[in-house]
């Protein structure tokens, strides 16, 4: 009996075939008619065009799955795991090196920024903080017009993307607060336990482990960093006089913006799921299937790719909401956050009126804006561009990838600074311990990135 039903089988994936009672009703037409059945028919269809074609061939079928193969039955799901394949790794590596580039260039511009608004530094965030608003939703009404965003991204749960807007208000909040304390060379040492949190909030809250290699080189990273930054004149003396309190506000506001960013990248990962489930059924990966048993897959291919496409959450879903929330929450608190600037509430519409007369450089009365608009536009451009790419690396390699990344862009910026530079002649010379710091956050980058053999027990890793 099953020889007649290979036999059968076998034919019937090579067009030729009409009579044999043990094959189903629903297979007498030609596949291709079968396609018009109702959704319900059409899952039936599925579940039995692939036995067919897997029972056609004596040799064991070859797939290639993220999870343990099944013998009792058989799956077709497309993988959640990122992949660590040479091109994936690829395209991570161009991904790094566009965000080193905008990092180090984000950095100088806003340092040169606000040489013409150093007045008004809290004009500057709120208007980047409201306008990111204005500019990613616009960006997503746009993609969402061209089909690039479905209806299935939207769909997903918003209330994780108020937890990240407010972790990421949370975190301007204690650090403007603590760094109104706080002298200025011991803010980016404290600020390097943001890559510490981080470990901690993948391994809470993803579920991931860590080789002890890796852990050991985020460490040498951030210690690198420390280094590096603290080599200026006076940082032997940084906390003195200082007490326990502002500090661990410092830390804390690392520990929300660690978690606003562990929280993105769970949303990546767990959208990918809720999308692949949802696209599972769709009825061009059911053509794709029986197409491959009749062997005219590749006219409905480009069809197929173009709907598997939507199923990765894209970027600026992410951004838009996450953005929108954050600008709720620091709305909310902006009597607070202008009182830690020193701007009473009273005084803060004539300041961000005069804010935005130095911003556009206009006006007689307001003077030392020389270099507004272009600088503080070529900054606002460079800092758009940076965290768009920042995300896209988060999405295609993880949360941790991406601050090792950014944390490389430290020392380089650093010392670009120390050069003369436009509107900022004035140059500043580096210790050694610049160089040292350097290198030891070099080393601990190649640490965390050398390649591992995969074992069967290992996890998804960063």
């Amino acid at each position: 009996m099953d020889t007649i039903l290979m036999a059968t089988t076998r034919l019937r994936c090579l067009h030729a075939s009409t009579s044999s009672s043990a094959v189903p009703t629903v297979f007498r037409s030609p596949a291709i008619h079968q396609l018009s059945l109702s959704r319900a028919h059409l899952l039936s269809f599925r579940s039995a065009a692939m036995n067919m074609c897997v029972r056609r061939s004596r040799f064991p079928v070859t797939r290639k799955t993220t999870s343990p193969t099944r013998r009792g039955g058989f799956s077709v799901r497309a993988s959640t795991e990122k992949s660590i394949a040479p091109s994936n790794r690829k395209l991570i590596v161009i991904n790094s090196v566009v965000i080193i580039a905008l990092a180090v260039a984000n950095r100088v511009l806003y340092k040169l920024a606000l040489v013409p608004m150093k007045q008004y530094p809290f004009f500057l965030a709120q208007l980047m903080t409201f306008g990111y608003v204005l500019i990613y939703f616009t960006i997503l009404y746009s993609r969402r017009r061209l089909g690039i965003v479905t209806d299935e991204m939207l769909s997903v749960p918003k209330w994780r993307f108020a937890i990240i807007g407010f972790l990421e208000a949370l975190g301007v909040a204690t650090g403007m607060a603590a760094a109104a304390m706080l002298p200025g060379p011991v803010i980016p040492i404290l600020n390097q336990s943001f890559l510490v949190w981080q470990l901690l909030f993948a391994v809470l809250i993803l579920g991931r482990r860590f080789l002890p290699k890796q852990i050991f080189g985020c460490l040498l990273v951030a210690t690198g960093v420390v280094v590096a930054v603290s080599s200026g004149s006076g940082a032997d003396q940084t906390l003195s006089g200082i007490g326990l309190l502002w500090p661990a506000v410092m830390v804390a506001s690392a520990a929300f913006q660690a978690g606003a960013s562990i929280t993105k990248e769970f949303v990546f990962n767990d959208s990918a799921k809720r999308l692949e489930v949802s696209g599972t059924y769709s009825y061009s990966s059911i053509l794709l299937k029986v197409s491959k048993c009749f062997s005219f897959d590749t006219l409905l291919k480009s069809k197929h790719n173009a709907t598997m496409q939507g199923k990765s959450l894209d970027i600026f879903v992410v951004n838009s909401f996450g953005s929108g929330f954050q600008a709720l929450f620091v709305f909310l608190l902006l009597p607070f956050l202008s009182n830690l600037k020193g701007i009473p509430f009273g005084s803060l519409l004539p300041y961000l009126r005069d804010g935005a007369g130095c911003f556009f450089n206009i006006g007689a009365k307001i003077s030392g804006c020389e270099g507004a608009p272009i600088l503080p536009l070529l900054y606002i451009a460079t800092n758009l561009a940076f965290n768009i790419s920042l995300l896209h690396l988060v999405k295609i390699s993880s949360a941790i990838v991406s601050s090792l990344t950014v944390m490389l862009s430290v020392p380089i910026s650093v010392y670009i600074m120390s050069k003369p530079l436009p509107y900022l002649p004035g140059g500043t010379s580096l210790s050694s311990n610049f160089m040292i710091g350097s290198i030891v956050l070099v080393l601990g980058l190649l640490l965390y990135n050398i390649p591992t053999t995969p074992t069967k027990q290992d996890t998804k890793t960063s």
